[in-house]
């Protein structure tokens, strides 16, 4: 462990890639007292020099082994297409760094799985950047789920649709998915997971892959999970329905006045043993119609709690709450619903126990 993971003093960190993602890794990195950004590693220095603008105390460098050759830097973010992440966060695992990845953790499975187990072996942190869990309000929605308030979940409900961008080198399931079975993965209890998939796409414009699709996943408990993504919708809506035995959670991301609203109203259905035998075909169903509250929630802005949770783990020496492994079962997710897709719709189980 080096001395600054021990002393409390700011962890050296560089960010990797200066394109989409990367700008926003910079200026949370800059803003939090946790560390200090000491690169910009990308193949086009004169867009590095760009993002940074104003840090002059942050080299822009298009040499990524002189970012990883300096004993300063602790931890490398890493944003670049996620076809590379495997080599790049690879290689600065095997130089001691601790490492987080902007979603997906890896292009496969596989790659994902030679990046967890290297970083297991080296005892080093390596973190998933799944920017969602770190929002107050599915900080919440897992809180009032592991709790109990919501009782047993019997169905997650998520859609996630705007216009564009429609991309070249992946589908919409893998490019607006990963938000939501992150979240997914993040809020469900420990012993409840999903066990199955099958995904249903289209892709109406011709654009060479799927640009509308639905994902539905069996959880072990016999509950469902359904996820919409689409890049062709006219409006945008963000909202996710968590449906539990007490109350059902309804999460609307583009609503700031009330983003959360937790319903005392659902379904009662009698259990056999409470009614006659002459009543048993026909089920007791009672209608609760209770009140509803929202939640108020303290706003602060996700990348900034990220990057606080990156450097708490590195410093306490645990997985972080969105590790490798949360990547990981993403990614078994997102393989097991290509493969769906390629049968038609057809239920494709999931590897469990990782």
């Amino acid at each position: 462990m080096r001395k600054t993971e021990q002393d409390g003093t700011p962890l050296g960190v560089a960010v990797i890639g200066a394109g989409y993602w990367g700008p926003n890794l910079v200026r949370n990195f800059q803003s939090s007292p946790a560390w200090r950004l000491r690169w910009l590693c990308d193949l086009d220095v004169a867009r590095a020099e760009k993002v940074l603008g104003g840090y002059s105390t942050v080299q822009a460098t298009a040499d990524y082994a002189a970012v990883l050759a300096d004993p300063d830097v602790a931890a490398v973010a890493v944003a670049t297409p996620a076809g590379t992440h495997l080599d790049v966060a690879l290689a600065a695992l095997r130089a001691g760094k601790h490492v987080l990845v902007e979603k997906p953790l890896a292009a496969t499975y596989a790659d994902g799985l030679r990046l967890v187990e290297e970083a297991e072996q080296r005892g080093l942190v390596l973190m998933c950047d799944h920017t969602y869990c770190y929002t107050p309000a599915v900080a919440r929605i897992r809180e009032l789920v592991h709790g109990g308030e919501l009782g047993e979940i019997h169905y997650v409900d998520s859609v996630r649709i705007n216009l564009g961008l429609v991309q070249k080198d992946v589908d919409v399931l893998w490019d607006l998915a990963p938000h939501d079975l992150s979240i997914l993965d993040f809020i469900l209890p420990e012993h409840v997971q999903p066990v199955a998939v099958a995904a249903h796409g289209a892709d109406p414009i011709g654009a060479g892959q799927a640009c509308i699709g639905y994902l539905t996943l069996q959880l072990n408990t016999g509950a469902i999970a359904h996820v919409h993504v689409n890049w062709l919708s006219p409006t945008k809506v963000r909202t996710t329905m968590v449906g539990g035995a007490k109350r059902t959670l309804v999460w609307d991301d583009l609503n700031p006045a009330q983003r959360i609203a937790v319903f005392d109203r659902g379904v009662d259905l009698a259990a056999p043993a409470e009614i006659g035998a002459e009543e048993r075909r026909d089920m007791l169903v009672s209608y609760r119609t209770g009140d509803m509250v929202a939640p108020a929630l303290q706003e602060k802005e996700a990348l900034r709690a990220m990057v606080d949770e990156f450097a708490a783990s590195i410093r306490e020496r645990r997985p972080s709450r969105t590790d490798g492994r949360a990547g990981l079962r993403v990614l078994d997710i997102l393989e097991a619903a290509s493969r769906s897709l390629e049968f038609r719709g057809a239920v494709v189980g999931l590897r469990t126990g990782h």
